[in-house]
């Protein structure tokens, strides 16, 4: 069963979501704390999806976000953060997560959000074997991987996927509704500024100048083109 790790000190809101998951057939780990996150983490490696809220009596959920992005690229990262406080939804996204989620939210719009990550994850599992091969580039769609110029890279899942699409469409310039459907899904409902911060994440993993990126050229007033 696809597990879930729920990173959320109200015990109201905990069990509401757990409910919700259990509905949908997810295998759901309980955390209040982010310490005791960190702890259900290394106990069980196969957790696929983990749910962080942001404000918690210890360590907050950027912390554990970048604490668990240091070992697992692959595991997808929802953030849950307050409606009113904007710079939580790009910290988080910088810090590694994949999406974010505006509280109060409805079983429903998480649901979807977590169904989306796992088709991307179980997907990639999927893949047949395959390199894609562009500049210094080379992604290997089996083994999730990318190298530059022989040097290994290391990617969220959603960095990998948004990279993969780009390779894939070599000179094109795509736009951001085309990446966010792409990428997170045609029914995602969230903003297109998770496309801007996650295309900032790739220039710092991937450009020689990120001042003046020449891999991922931004196209004023469109999106963005692959020109490696």
């Amino acid at each position: 069963m696809k597990k879930v790790l729920i990173l959320e000190d109200e015990v109201n809101i905990r069990s509401f979501v757990v409910i919700n998951l259990k509905r949908a057939g997810y295998d759901t780990i309980e955390a209040g704390t982010g310490t005791e996150a960190l702890q259900r983490v290394r106990e069980n490696p196969d957790i696929g999806v983990a749910i962080l809220d942001v404000m918690l009596p210890d360590i907050d959920g950027f912390e554990v976000c970048r604490s668990i992005r240091a070992n697992n690229k692959r595991m997808g990262i929802i953030m849950l953060t307050a409606r009113t406080q904007e710079m939580d939804k790009v910290t988080g996204l910088m810090t590694g997560a994949d999406d974010y989620v505006t509280k109060p939210f409805s079983p429903a719009e998480l649901t979807a959000r977590i169904d989306a990550l796992y088709r991307r994850i179980g997907g990639d599992a999927m893949a047949q074997s395959e390199l894609l091969t562009q500049g210094p580039f080379v992604m290997n769609t089996r083994n999730h991987t990318l190298e530059k110029t022989g040097a290994r890279i290391r990617l969220t899942q959603v960095e990998y996927s948004i990279l993969k699409l780009f390779m894939q469409n070599p000179g094109r310039a795509l736009s951001r509704e085309e990446i966010l459907s792409a990428v997170w899904g045609r029914d995602y409902e969230g903003e297109l500024k998770i496309v801007d911060v996650n295309i900032r994440r790739l220039r710092i993993k991937i450009e020689d100048d990120t001042a003046n990126p020449t891999y991922i050229t931004t196209v004023w007033g469109f999106g963005y083109k692959w020109g490696a």
